[in-house]
């Protein structure tokens, strides 16, 4: 007994087994992520390491190539690029796509590891990481207020927001663009160090002796027992200025004999605004598999309940948000879903002119496209435009089994057979048919799966919702459509149904198809008879077609008009914050001249892919929903945001937003790679080609990454002399380091928090080249030794 006779004589088993199946269909439905596109980022690992005060050169020679030489052994890679620039080292890592990313992190993690006590001690630990497109914040929201300044909105965000938006469901962490964290800043005065006969080395000493706070022990009796706390760590700067730092006899030098202690910020370089107003942005990661639109209105829904807590004044924003195009995308395609499911309906209802008949396809295709979203969850995708446009493609193919066993059990039926004879006579003819019909189509569409490519990629899981939709139509079409039919069809004219005002367009319809049919006879007769000729004009409309295709523009993905922009602005090397800041605001004067904007966040030095560069900005620009102008108008043309970015502030351009799935962010769409042992002439020849590039009127931004000209001081140091004083190379760097660079010391615990306690000289003192003669050494006799000896 077949499948097919099994469900006809048990309707309740083939109803249960269709039930289950949409069931856990639609549960399916609410529990699978949802996105834009389906993640296919490439497996790329990054290992990004900060080395405090060293040059690009010494980031390159101590870290970079070290790490190069250790990872280069890991299997699978397909290319390996790395950047030196001050401070920083970044080395991005990508494998091939047939290479699990998790087991490829971990090798390269352990390479990492394996090295680490071969790098500098200075450095901060590599962090090894996956450059997921999850790892990047789907949410911004801009925190701006009158009369407060980025330090006071960091505060309060921190205090006040960053938890409670973290235990949002599905929320990985919560990040800040653009804060200013609170820090305990010591200013010195070199002179007055000199004077005083102090080192950096001696601040450093006091102050992991004096601001500690150990473990003290306990105090036990027959009844209490206590727990002893020594309250040796500093909490304000008027305690710092009143650290020790050296005693000779009964004279005390204390810090505010050589300088002073504020409360200040750990990143004095970096600069928010939003709308021209000091702001902080505050990032939201979500988690790898959760629902972006979910995520999105958890924290607008806790943003809206946190408002009441927040200081009068403050003013919470907004500034992006990913899941307004997914929402938006999402919507339109589920919509063409419901549009085409009743298309269907209709067309089928209008060819069999029988209601009873037409009920059938009805109940099953809801059936199979349900299903579909279990077959989605077992394979750990998610709902995406391709997989909803998958399913909508499918509409017109899931209900061809159902119409192909429909048919054939009421052409027995209409000669007299009872429905429940029918069905069974109807299947055992057409089982076959059915079967091979479902291998066939998943033939056609499942080898897309099997690509390795990017492209192939992208579309796996649309080749998959279709083929997993055909094979579960073709298990309904076994199962519930001749349950249905075999109590739902019966002996009847097909015309019987067909009465008042449907009868009559039915009947309308169905002479208009006699009329089609007669004059497609007609054409039909007419070109058999001009064969040659019908040859010869299909043979130029291929012809036509293949030169046509030829000039038709190439994407990867369709350009799409999301109203958001991002604007970096690149000053040149060497410029500091407060420079880049003067071009930046030519920037937002710019874009406030633009009536379709409707905010935009611009910012200086963030800290994203390493420190901040003084050198670099950035916007991020949204425009109004409600709008004549399209995104590529506003941007293009010789009046548009990106001509006079490009025309009248040097070093800016405008990039339209894209899907993050497919690699996101904002990476240049071509780029050509030179490579030569000798890297002045590696500057030379890639200045060059850039210079040229920059002539072609098609191409809006050119930009090296390759820089050499970063103003740089060179201290010489005569080894022989500082052997002969005592002095160490090391001492010197430290000591550098520390004054000119400004270094962490030592650490402050505020209302459960841990800030840093930096120490640097005074701005003025640190102006030129002459500020080096007043910089001082301690030897290991003891002796303070002038930097210029």
């Amino acid at each position: 007994m077949t499948l097919s006779e099994i469900c006809i004589k048990r309707p309740v088993l083939a109803t249960m087994m269709n039930l289950v199946l949409v069931l856990i269909g639609g549960v399916a439905i609410f529990r699978l992520p949802v996105r834009e596109l389906p993640d296919i980022d490439p497996p790329i690992i990054s290992v990004q390491t900060v080395y405090p005060g060293a040059n690009a050169q010494v980031v390159e020679t101590e870290v970079t190539e070290k790490l190069e030489d250790v990872i280069n052994g890991v299997e699978g890679i397909r290319t390996l690029t790395s950047e030196s620039r001050e401070e920083f080292s970044s080395i991005t890592v990508e494998f091939n796509l047939a290479r699990p990313i998790d087991i490829a992190a971990q090798d390269v993690r352990d390479r990492v590891s394996r090295i680490r006590s071969n790098l500098p001690d200075d450095i901060d630990d590599p962090v090894v990481a996956k450059q997921d497109s999850d790892a990047r914040p789907m949410l911004w929201v801009a925190m701006y207020g009158d009369g407060y300044t980025t330090q006071q909105l960091t505060d309060i965000a921190d205090r006040l927001l960053k938890d409670r938006l973290q235990t949002v469901g599905g929320v990985s962490s919560v990040i800040f663009g653009g804060e200013k964290r609170f820090a305990i800043r010591i200013r010195l005065d070199a002179k007055r160090m000199a004077a005083h006969g102090i080192a950096v080395t001696d601040i450093e000493d006091a102050l992991k002796e004096q601001n500690v706070e150990l473990p003290s022990g306990k105090i036990e009796n027959l009844g209490r027992e206590y727990v002893i706390r020594t309250l040796g760590e500093m909490k304000t700067p008027e305690e710092f200025n009143n650290l020790v730092l050296q005693r000779n006899g009964s004279t005390l030098t204390r810090l505010s004999d050589i300088g002073f202690a504020e409360a200040g910020v750990e990143d004095e370089h970096s600069i928010a605004r939003y709308n021209s107003k000091p702001a902080v942005g505050i990032g939201v990661i979500k988690q790898s598999q959760a629902n972006t639109v979910e995520v999105s209105r958890g924290i607008q829904d806790e943003l809206e309940r946190q408002k009441a807590a927040l200081p009068e004044g403050i003013q919470v924003f907004v500034a992006y948000n990913e899941s307004i195009f997914v929402e938006k995308a999402i919507d339109q395609v589920w919509s063409t879903l419901i549009v085409a499911f009743f298309l269907v309906v209709i067309t089928i209802f209008v060819f069999l002119r029988n209601v009873r008949s037409t009920l059938v396809p009805t109940i099953t295709i809801p059936v199979s496209l349900t299903a579909t979203f279990l077959v989605l969850s077992m394979m750990g995708y998610s709902i995406n435009i391709l997989t909803l446009l998958g399913l909508v493609l499918a509409i017109g193919i899931v209900v061809d089994d159902s119409i192909i066993v429909l048919e054939n059990i009421y052409h027995h039926i209409e000669r007299g057979v009872p429905p429940m004879e029918a069905a069974l006579r109807g299947m055992r003819e057409i089982t076959f048919a059915v079967i091979a019909t479902t291998a066939v189509l998943v033939a056609v569409f499942l080898p897309l799966a099997f690509q390795t490519s990017i492209t192939g990629q992208l579309f796996v899981e649309f080749a998959v919702a279709l083929a997993g939709s055909v094979v579960i139509s073709s298990f309904v079409a076994l199962t519930l459509t001749p349950t249905v039919c075999a109590r739902v069809l019966k002996v009847t004219s097909s015309h019987e149904e067909s009465t008042g005002i449907t009868g009559s367009l039915l009947r309308m319809f169905e002479h208009m198809l006699t009329w089609m049919e007669t004059r497609y006879e007609r054409s039909l007769q007419w070109v058999l008879h001009r064969r040659r000729t019908v040859m010869i004009f299909t043979g130029i409309a291929l012809l036509l077609s293949g030169v046509l295709y030829t000039r038709l523009e190439r994407e990867f993905l369709p350009l799409e008009d999301k109203g958001r922009l991002f604007s970096p602005l690149i000053a040149p090397e060497g410029a500091t914050a407060q420079y880049t800041d003067a071009m930046l605001r030519k920037m937002e004067a710019i874009i406030q001249d633009v009536p379709e904007v409707a905010g935009f966040f611009s910012a200086v030095a963030l800290p994203f892919n390493g420190p901040g560069r003084g050198s670099q900005g950035l916007a991020f620009v949204r425009f109004k929903e409600e709008r004549s102008r399209r995104l590529q108008d506003i941007v293009g043309g010789p009046h548009g945001l990106g001509a006079r970015f490009y025309g009248e502030i040097e070093g800016a351009f405008a990039i339209p937003i894209i899907p993050r799935s497919i690699g996101g962010g904002f990476s240049q769409p071509f780029q050509l790679v030179l490579e030569h042992p000798d890297i002045q002439k590696l500057n030379s020849v890639g200045s060059m080609i850039a210079g040229e590039l920059r002539m072609l009127p098609y191409l809006t931004s050119v930009r090296p990454n390759f820089e050499l000209n970063k103003p740089e001081l060179e201290v010489r140091i005569d080894r022989d002399r500082a052997a002969s004083l005592g002095v160490s190379i090391e001492a010197v760097s430290r000591t550098l380091q520390t004054l000119f660079g400004g270094r962490d010391l030592s650490t402050v615990k505020i209302g459960g928090k841990e800030y840093e306690v930096i120490a640097q000289l005074q701005a003025e003192s640190r102006l030129t080249t002459a500020d080096l003669d007043s910089v001082f050494v301690r030897s290991d006799s003891g002796k303070l030794i002038q930097l210029s000896s």
